[in-house]
């Protein structure tokens, strides 16, 4: 079994090779549903990171790796118009009090 400092630099050379860098256009057609999880997704990713335990991908991945991440699942959401929608289903994912 691969140690979490084996996965964190199988991971970065990954993201090293040559032409990783280069920006693609996708054209992507997503459910709202989809759209929706994958917002979902992306921010518990990036609570995961903050905790290195949780997860050697996740602690591997560079700050604005996730930045790019978190702005592209922002612009999913717009362009779906659930903006009003995710903000009101965010009450859900609060501790309870």
């Amino acid at each position: 079994m691969l140690t979490t400092n084996d996965v964190a630099k199988v991971f970065d050379t990954i993201l090293s090779i040559p032409g990783m860098n280069e920006v693609v256009k996708i054209d992507l057609k997503i459910s709202r549903k989809n759209v929706l999880l994958l917002k979902h997704v992306v921010e518990r990713g990036s609570a995961v990171q903050d905790d290195f335990k949780s997860s050697a991908f996740l602690g591997s991945i560079p700050a604005d790796s996730l930045e790019e991440l978190k702005i592209l699942s922002d612009e999913c959401l717009q362009k779906a118009g659930l903006n009003e929608l995710h903000e009101k289903l965010q009450i859900f994912n609060q501790p309870a009090k």
